[in-house]
């Protein structure tokens, strides 16, 4: 899941493979994703406008110098810092905070912050193939939807950020109820 090529590094890989890239689509998929289609190099078709338009956005944006990359890490602490800060100021202020979604995404940045049940109880999720079991290395406990209801938190921290909104509109009751909704990424947001 958490794997990130630039259109560059994909058509440069794609080139060493005897294929290049002959369009693109950009997709909001997962916050923002790609879709490549690549033939072999001698292939009779065209390249696509849109691919050349993002080649330079990328290059624009400084995707192909080091330079850009250099403050990621500062950027990925300060995710982290600041969800447990908020966490551990929760817990300290006697207030409960629950998780929904328990995405792949979610669970890596549990799992670098080092989060555990003692500063999020639980997660809930509406996918029954989940529920009744863990996260995976943090071990917080997978349940149903309608444990929010029946525990009423005071926040619940949506991990797949990607979707937030389209899961506040789902636990609206939530907020009437007097819950507040918070994302980590791409910066701590209560909403």
């Amino acid at each position: 899941h958490f794997s990130y090529f630039s259109l560059y590094t994909v058509a440069r890989i794609f080139e060493t493979c005897g294929l290049r890239v002959y369009d693109v689509e950009e997709l909001p998929t997962h916050g923002g994703s790609l879709r490549v289609f690549g033939c072999h190099a001698g292939d009779a078709r065209g390249i696509a406008s849109r691919v050349k338009i993002l080649l330079d956005s990328e290059a624009e944006f400084g995707l192909q110098n080091a330079e850009i990359y250099a403050g990621f890490q500062a950027v990925a602490n300060k995710v982290k810092d600041d969800l447990l800060e908020f966490l551990i100021n929760e817990k300290r202020k006697g207030k409960k905070v629950a998780g929904y979604g328990a995405a792949a995404k979610g669970n890596t940045l549990l799992n670098y912050a080092g989060v555990k049940p003692d500063l999020l109880p639980f997660i809930c999720d509406a996918a029954p193939s989940k529920q009744g079991k863990f996260m995976p290395g943090s071990h917080i406990p997978i349940l149903a939807p309608d444990a929010l209801a029946a525990n009423k938190p005071d926040t619940v921290l949506i991990l797949p950020w990607n979707i937030a909104d389209e899961v506040m509109r789902q636990l609206g009751v939530m907020r009437e109820g007097g819950s507040t909704f918070a994302t980590a990424v791409p910066s701590l947001e209560i909403k």
